[in-house]
This record gives structure tokens, sequence and C-alpha cells, in this order.
């Protein structure tokens, strides 16, 4: 076999492996928005004594959907996020939500506008 048939066979080959893999368009997810997200995350968490006492409902976890759920307002004012949160296992064990908290992030997602609400659950 020559050069060119094994450049050929190279090629044929090369792009049978990537002719079955799946392609998904996903709009990416701003930075701005992951970082108020991060910051409405972590504000809720220092507001209802840390980590070891209190997590945020998952969807405050999801990064890739820039909140999920939780993202109630996405406008020229900011990033609103509303969610409720528990003590650590929450979601998982069935336990009931003991917080709600609302908060507006600045729009570059920089700063935190207000906490809305931070309380028992509505």
């Amino acid at each position: 076999m020559n050069l060119s048939s094994l450049t050929a066979l190279a090629v044929i080959a090369g792009t049978g492996a990537f002719a079955s893999a799946p392609v998904t368009a996903q709009a990416a997810v701003p930075a701005s928005q992951v970082r108020a997200l991060n910051l409405a995350r972590n504000t809720a968490v220092a507001e209802n004594g840390g980590l070891s006492v209190y997590r945020p409902q998952p969807c405050m976890f999801q990064t890739n959907s820039g909140g999920g759920d939780c993202l109630v307002d996405n406008s020229a004012n900011g990033y609103t996020f509303s969610f409720l949160g528990g003590s650590p296992g929450w979601p998982e064990n069935g336990s009931d939500a003991t917080t709600d908290t609302e908060v507006q992030i600045a729009p570059d997602g920089r700063s935190v506008l207000d906490i809305i609400y931070n309380g028992s659950p509505r």
C-alpha cells in the first residue's frame, strides 16, 4: 500500500468515527448568569448559617442551565432567583424545606442588588 492509499483509508476510517457521534446544539449560558447563580447561592448559604446547616435547592447548582427552575427573572434589571433550602440532604431524604429565598443579582452577575425574601417557605 502506498502513502496516498493509507491517507485515503485514514480519511475514510476517521469520518466513520465522527458520523455516529451525536451533535447537539445547546445555547451557551452567559458568564454573567453563571456568576449570578453562584453569587445568589452563596449569599443564601451565608444568610442561612453556612453549608453545615443549610443547603439550597438542587436547581441552584445547575450552572449548565443557569439555575433552571430557580431563575424567575432574567431582564435588564438583572437575575432573580427564587428557591427553597433546608438542612443538608433535605431534598434527597424527603425532608421539608425550611427556608424560602429570593435574591436579585446585578445584570453583570457581580453584586447582590436585593435579598427580596429569606424566611419560612411561602
